[in-house]
């Protein structure tokens, strides 16, 4: 899969949009979530509320872009770099579990809020349908022009499956706040683990009934 290089005009958008992530955790960490005001993040980044407006919907929205930040680009782009002859199931599975484990110090701090905060954890769920158009392309790609709209289906499968395992991990009792309560106390070094179990169990336990369909998926576009 290539790709090209953005223009300046992008590279400025681009910026702008790291700038108010950065900024919306840097005042969640050190405030709370619920004393940022959107004209606090803007301000700290320099722009508009309405330039603002242009990049999130809301406060939860750039607080969890912390962590979620370029993350659908990244997985498409590790199942493509996996050899032809890996498995496709295995290829999407282990690139899911490690653009969802791999957290960095930044990463881990937005973790822990989005722990606590219901709006942060809705905000943090809806992120996963981002994964649907970059992955659909990579299979695609694997699966050739026959298997367009089965890449499609087999996509959002993925996206599905990666809300309910985190929807599992951050929600093990059904009971948000609760879960949200225990997690913060209850975190891993990496943030990756809460009573419920290990979040790379779960991804695997998540998209391992998708595995039949790829595979189907595969062998219809052998020659």
């Amino acid at each position: 899969m290539t790709t090209t290089p953005p223009g300046l005009r992008e590279r400025k958008k681009q910026a702008t949009r790291e700038a108010l992530r950065e900024a919306a955790l840097r005042l969640a960490v050190e405030r709370g979530p619920d004393q940022v005001r959107v004209e606090d993040i803007a301000e700290a980044a320099g722009v508009s509320p309405r330039t603002y407006n242009n990049y999130f919907a809301s406060r939860e929205q750039a607080i969890v872009s912390a962590v979620t930040a370029d993350r659908e680009a990244r997985l498409a782009a590790a199942v493509a770099a996996r050899p032809a002859g890996v498995r496709l199931a295995d290829a999407v599975t282990e690139a899911v579990v490690e653009q969802y484990t791999n957290t960095g110090e930044r990463e881990h701090e937005a973790l822990l809020l989005i722990s606590t905060q219901t709006a942060l954890r809705d905000a943090f769920l809806d992120t996963t349908v981002g994964i649907e158009p970059p992955l659909t392309a990579v299979i695609a790609e694997r699966l050739g022009e026959a298997g367009a709209h089965t890449a499609r289906v087999l996509a959002a499968s993925v996206a599905a499956a990666v809300r309910i395992a985190l929807e599992g991990w951050l929600r093990p009792d059904g009971n948000a706040e609760a879960a949200g309560a225990e997690a913060a106390g209850s975190f891993g070094a990496r943030g990756l683990v809460v009573p419920s179990g290990s979040l790379p169990d779960q991804l695997r336990a998540a998209l391992a009934p998708l595995a039949p369909a790829f595979d189907a998926a595969e062998r219809s576009t052998q020659p």
